[in-house]
């Protein structure tokens, strides 16, 4: 009989053991998938400096520790020194991570001076900034709509252009884009076509309004630098002056006839109001004679005239 309760307390410890282990095991597997032990493990063999409390820290202010991770080691490996302090900064400002790590790396292979507060501004700024650093490397062309313009001897010319730019990542934070590009390359085209006494100066050396357009230094202010301006197609239009001419004769013509048909419809309402008195007066002469034989007769009776 003694051994009965002894078996019941051994029974007892080992379920006891059992719960504490169970407890322990969803322990480990809870505080395992909360905390980023595959991304420590990978910062460790990558030799990136990032503590284990550091990405306990970023997964309790919810920033993926995957994404600074990635990002710290592909900056070390390009030799791009950035903290995770400041990339995780970044990230709760709303910013791309691993693209200002991209945009940093490829400007150091292409020689560029960019810093990384400068990379993070441009990209808080809403700019691509590795699209920008691409384009510093690689200038883009910007095709300008059909512009257009009126020479001096009043024929039209219509032309496109080809604008070829870089980006200006000293002035990418602020600076105006393609459309006020575009804007004023089309404004110094008009300008310059409009100055010329004849369209066919314009045909004859296109370049001019090249150098003319590039001479005003239309991409001050602006996050792009001109690089050259091209005419990529010069048609002639139709002939404004000629057909200005027209329409100003037209107008005039319209203008004559209507003072022309406002002097008639004067004539003809003096001519009717003449008619009216006429027909007022013949009426009165009529209303008078018609009161003679009543005077006469009234004289007759008060014997104030007399027949000899």
């Amino acid at each position: 009989m003694s051994f009965i309760p002894m078996a019941l307390a051994g029974t007892a410890s080992t379920a006891v053991m059992i719960f504490i282990i169970v407890v322990i095991v969803l322990f480990l597997i809870f505080i395992l998938s909360f905390i980023p032990v595959r991304d420590w493990i990978a910062a460790m063999s990558a030799r990136v400096s990032v503590s284990f409390f550091s990405l306990l820290g970023m997964r309790l202010r919810r920033v993926p520790p995957r994404i600074i991770v990635n990002a710290l080691i592909q900056a070390q490996k390009a030799g791009i020194d950035v903290s995770a302090n400041e990339l995780e900064t970044h990230y709760l400002a709303g910013g791309h991570v691993l693209r200002v790590v991209d945009a940093l790396i490829a400007a150091d292979k292409a020689r560029m001076d960019l810093s990384v507060p400068r990379a993070m501004a441009i990209d808080l700024a809403g700019r691509d900034v590795l699209e920008a650093v691409k384009m510093s490397v690689n200038p883009k062309v910007i095709e300008t709509p059909n512009i257009s313009a009126v020479a001096k001897n009043g024929i039209q010319l219509i032309i496109l252009a080809r604008v070829t730019v870089r980006a200006n990542l000293d002035r990418l934070v602020g600076g105006a884009g393609e459309e006020t590009i575009i804007a004023r390359v089309g404004e110094g085209i008009v300008t310059t076509i409009g100055s010329a006494n004849s369209h066919e100066d314009v045909l004859k050396n296109p370049s001019m309004i090249s150098q003319t357009v590039l001479a005003k230094g239309l991409d001050s202010g602006t996050a792009f630098e001109i690089l050259s301006i091209d005419m990529a197609d010069v048609n002639v239009g139709k002939n404004i002056g000629a057909q200005l001419q027209t329409d100003q004769a037209n107008a005039d013509k319209n203008i004559a006839q209507a003072k022309a048909e406002e002097r008639r419809a004067m004539a003809v309402a003096s001519e009717q109001e003449m008619r009216a008195q006429v027909t007022e007066m013949q009426a009165r002469l009529l209303e008078a004679e018609s009161q003679v034989p009543l005077a006469l007769a009234q004289a007759f009776r008060s014997d104030n005239l007399k027949i000899s």
